[in-house]
């Protein structure tokens, strides 16, 4: 018998997560090493798990992802934002509460592109008035 999968993705800078839940005991497998190897800092950790303690949903399903692209606070972001919709297709009664705590919008802020003439994207050289 085939085992129930529910997928989500979730992005956030330039990462991209792709998630699947399975039921389960609550193993966070992150490109196949645990979340603990993977993401070495504990509030990021805490941020990914954020849809099942909204849910009350906390060690119902294993979770594995891939995650692409970003550093660890991006790849948090998008994750939590995959373990979210993943959750929406299990129940879509979590809807409300998801939104409520701004789960399921993707935060749309990105490095912002670098101008020609300066430095970074709004920093420019020092003024000369002579």
């Amino acid at each position: 018998m085939a085992q129930v999968q529910y997928s989500g993705t979730g992005r956030r800078k330039n990462s991209v997560a792709r998630v699947r839940l399975v039921p389960g005991n609550g193993a966070i497998t992150i490109n196949g090493l645990s979340s603990e190897q993977y993401i070495p800092f504990a509030n990021l950790r805490e941020v990914m798990v954020q849809p099942f303690n909204v849910t009350e949903t906390l060690g119902n399903y294993d979770v594995l992802i891939n995650v692409a692209g970003g550093g660890f606070s991006g790849q948090a972001g998008a994750i939590r934002h995959g373990i979210a919709r993943a959750l929406l297709t299990v129940d879509p009664d979590f809807r409300a509460s998801l939104k409520k705590a701004g789960l399921l919008t993707r935060d749309p802020r990105k490095k912002e592109r670098k101008k020609p003439g300066l430095k970074k994207a709004r920093k420019a050289s020092q003024f000369s008035k002579r």
